[in-house]
């Protein structure tokens, strides 16, 4: 690991957010080596334990990711979040319209509603 140019010795030192981190890159990794033109990327909870640094540098590279995969005919990003900052950071209505937002009802019964990405950006 590298921060602010210093490499640093992790063995056995890593947070859990770092290791979320560390687990999503090499995901990233493995699906651009050996998935060539990969079709689909799904992330549930992406930011679960990380601080606001990564968060944002994880929100970038995904951006990245998405603005490079744009004309790929069969890619598809689809991130489960409770994370609304997350989505902000990425510029999610630079890439989408709408999405879905799974909620109760006054009864508790699950819904799944269509909304306007500008609903929560």
């Amino acid at each position: 690991m590298v921060k602010d140019s210093v490499e640093l010795d992790m063995r056995g030192r890593c947070s859990a957010g770092q290791k979320v981190l560390a687990c999503i890159i090499i995901r990233l990794a493995l699906a651009e080596s050996f998935g060539d033109k990969f079709g689909v990327l799904a992330l549930d909870e992406p930011t679960t334990n990380l601080d606001r640094e990564n968060v944002e540098s994880l929100a970038r590279s995904l951006s990245s990711l998405v603005r490079h995969r744009r004309a790929q005919r069969n890619f598809q990003l689809i991130v489960i979040t409770h994370d609304e900052e997350f989505l902000r950071f990425m510029g999610c209505s630079d890439f989408v319209e709408n999405y879905y937002r799974v909620g109760r009802d006054s009864s508790q019964k699950s819904q799944i509603r269509l909304q306007r990405i500008t609903d929560v950006l």
